[in-house]
């Protein structure tokens, strides 16, 4: 306290005029000295060494009388959500804020707080005692705005994310809701009235499960990386995080969300771990090698001794791939170089022929084959000089280290 004192001795008081102030806003001119004490404690240890006129509070008009209120009103709007962290803000009347910082000039002020933080500060701490709840200012489950001018609290709710790996066992689905190129997801003749290109998607199968746990208002699949509608996701599956919108509960029973996904027959989970939202952003820059099953058929076959001769060949180039036909219309056209980890012939048999090839993110495996027109190059069509049609694609393993 003893720094609050000298920097209050050093004001001239009379700046103040005939202007009156309470003791948590006269306290609040020292805000940022002091710590370990509350700003009406600060307030009146000033007033007793300094002529402070006393009354009706000129700054907040009472603002601070109502702290208690406010709490317990935010505490009841907070109620209807499930959560263990919040925030608490607030909407401070431009009156209010505009008469703070000219009394501050007039002071010639060097360490005021303002009256928005302490008013989210204070309310936070009886939101905590009346919830049992942890307030936390970097990533909150929810957040509560207070308005003291209309008595209201809006509530934001921050979304749930939990993290796993998921298999995709049959083809002719996509990762994400696809919406209908047609009618652009409204609704048409075309998509029969769905608004979507295809009927479900690896999305919707486990949002359904975990939205029937959650509640909330929507939902998002961010994945490390996708693989085409028609191949599968085998293996250790695609890492994933499932964002839920507003969710209404948090403390969900995952295990029965996973058994029921992993009973439709067309999507399994492994594990659904909750994790915080700056997590996305790392899954989505993760560049993990991948593995694949293709089915190829040559027309005119080739021999087994040719097709391993080219295998070595590819294995020891870098591809340059231009961005394929089948994306051009929403990808920049671009050319990219990527490499071949492994690449092995695993059988043959007549035209058809099955291989395994483990590559870089990003390597456009379809192409691969086929060559594109020659977009990529070289390809094992160039290569062998005959057709190759990519019959099944499969992803065997993301190699992420997890």
């Amino acid at each position: 306290m003893d720094e609050v004192l000298a920097a209050a001795q050093a004001v001239d008081w009379s700046g103040l005029g005939a202007r009156s102030l309470c003791a948590a806003c006269l306290g609040r001119l020292f805000g940022k000295l002091g710590h370990g004490h509350t700003n009406a404690e600060r307030g009146r240890a000033v007033r007793a060494r300094a002529t402070v006129p006393e009354g009706p509070c000129w700054l907040c008009a009472g603002l601070l009388d109502e702290v208690d209120a406010l709490a317990a009103l935010a505490a009841r709007k907070l109620e209807p959500f499930e959560f263990d962290t919040f925030l608490i803000g607030s909407k401070v009347d431009p009156e209010v804020a505009a008469r703070e910082e000219s009394l501050w000039k007039d002071l010639a002020l060097t360490h005021p707080e303002p009256v928005k933080a302490e008013l989210n500060r204070e309310i936070g701490k009886r939101v905590a005692v009346i919830t049992g709840k942890e307030p936390d200012l970097g990533d909150p489950d929810v957040v509560g705005i207070v308005d003291p001018a209309f008595g209201h609290v809006a509530v934001q709710v921050n979304p749930l994310f939990l993290r796993g790996r998921y298999r995709k066992l049959v083809r002719g689905i996509p990762q994400t809701r696809w919406p209908c190129r047609r009618c652009r997801g409204k609704g048409c003749e075309r998509c029969g009235g769905t608004g979507k290109m295809y009927p479900t998607s690896v999305e919707e199968v486990i949002a359904a499960e975990v939205m029937r746990e959650a509640g909330g208002t929507g939902h998002a699949l961010h994945g490390m990386g996708r693989e085409d509608v028609d191949a599968r996701m085998l293996g250790r599956g695609r890492p994933f995080i499932l964002e839920v919108k507003e969710p209404r509960r948090r403390h969900v029973d995952r295990a029965a969300a996973v058994a029921r996904i992993n009973a439709s027959g067309t999507v399994e989970v492994d594990g659904l771990e909750p994790v915080r939202g700056r997590a996305v952003a790392a899954l989505k820059e993760d560049r993990a090698t991948k593995s694949y099953r293709i089915l190829v058929r040559l027309a005119p076959p080739v021999d087994e001794a040719n097709l391993k001769r080219e295998l070595v060949f590819l294995l020891a180039q870098s591809i340059a791939q231009r961005t394929p036909s089948r994306v051009a219309h929403r990808r920049a056209d671009t050319t990219r170089h990527r490499r071949l980890h492994a690449l092995e012939l695993v059988r043959v048999d007549g035209d058809l022929a099955e291989f395994r090839v483990t590559a870089e993110a990003g390597t456009y495996i379809k192409e691969l084959v086929h060559g594109d027109d020659g977009r990529t190059r070289p390809s094992l069509a160039e290569r062998l000089g005959v057709g190759c049609e990519v019959l099944e694609l499969d992803v065997l393993d993301v190699h992420d280290g997890g």
